[in-house]
């Protein structure tokens, strides 16, 4: 276990599926399991990281392929990956957890919950579409971002970038904060994750495997529903396009939209963020749909609840 340059955090490696994995560690209690999505680390996770240390028990690890995790030719379809998080909280014996998953890290955030429920205690999804589920029509009226089809074509995107690293990433990170940027030393990192054909290779592998990611997701809820309580955040571009996707399967779902926030809501906007996460995360199970302290929060203003099922 090292010293990560984020107080309090210590990083480790941890063995899951045959791949390692370095996991971002912080704090005691309850488990919260943070994934990231492109072009993104574990330092996505960086100003909030220590406010939820003071309450829960943060893992955060790099995705297999991402970051510092060792880089497998296969198994970036959001199913693998939900085995990916699924091993990596029963081999820190960390269920069941908290798992908050954005960007390319929804997907198997919300496999997980739907394939192994008693590994998942609460679910927060956010920026995302969860494959070609009905509800994002209206999102996608213009056709789909264009980097998707670009990083989806094997073998383009990571020779045409190939040295062009900085530059592309940074596009990422300012277009996710609405032109505000992030913490140089927090850029400088997922530009470094991120250069090299091998780098850029293995986090395409996620966009390429989209299309079976999207299959998993149909098969999942074809057989069961969310029963997790779960919380959507959306922001800038997604907005509640991912929330209108649960909403027909999802047995307890609250819906909500930062205003003024870019895609990258860990960074551009984290007070924003830990105000809705920490009432969450923190409810018990009384009455009411999402417990006593949810029920009396912050996440009730201008969320979008759905009571359980009878």
């Amino acid at each position: 276990m090292t010293v990560s340059p984020v107080p309090g955090v210590r990083l480790r490696r941890v063995t899951v599926n045959g791949v390692g994995l370095t996991v971002a560690t912080a704090g005691q209690g309850p488990a919260v399991l943070l994934l990231h999505g492109f072009p993104h680390t574990w330092r996505l996770w960086t100003e909030v990281i220590g406010p939820l240390a003071r309450r829960y028990r943060v893992i955060a690890p790099d995705l297999r392929g991402f970051g510092d995790s060792d880089r497998p030719t296969e198994g970036y379809d959001a199913g693998t990956l939900a085995a990916d998080a699924a091993g990596l909280l029963e081999a820190l014996d960390a269920g069941p957890a908290a798992v908050v998953g954005i960007d390319l890290g929804t997907p198997p955030a919300f496999l997980l919950a739907m394939r192994r429920p008693g590994l998942v205690r609460r679910l927060v999804l956010m920026e995302s579409l969860l494959g070609d589920l009905p509800g994002a029509e209206e999102f996608l009226a213009g056709g789909p971002p264009w980097w998707f089809g670009f990083h989806a074509e094997p073998g383009l995107a990571e020779t045409v970038l190939a040295g062009r690293e900085e530059a592309y990433i940074g596009w990422f990170l300012d277009r996710g904060t609405l032109g505000r940027g992030v913490r140089p030393d927090v850029r400088a990192e997922f530009v470094r994750a991120y250069t090299g054909t091998g780098a850029l290779r293995c986090a395409f592998g996620a966009y390429r495997a989209l299309p079976t990611g999207a299959r998993q997701i149909r098969e999942a809820v074809a057989g069961a529903r969310l029963i997790v309580p779960a919380l959507t955040i959306g922001a800038h571009p997604v907005g509640r396009a991912l929330e209108h996707q649960l909403r027909p399967c999802a047995d307890r779902l609250t819906g909500h939209v930062i205003p003024d926030c870019g895609h990258i809501i860990p960074l551009d906007r984290p007070d924003a963020l830990l105000r809705l996460l920490e009432p969450f995360l923190d409810a018990d199970e009384g009455p009411g749909p999402y417990g006593r302290r949810a029920d009396e929060s912050a996440l009730r203003r201008g969320a979008s609840p759905t009571p359980p099922s009878p």
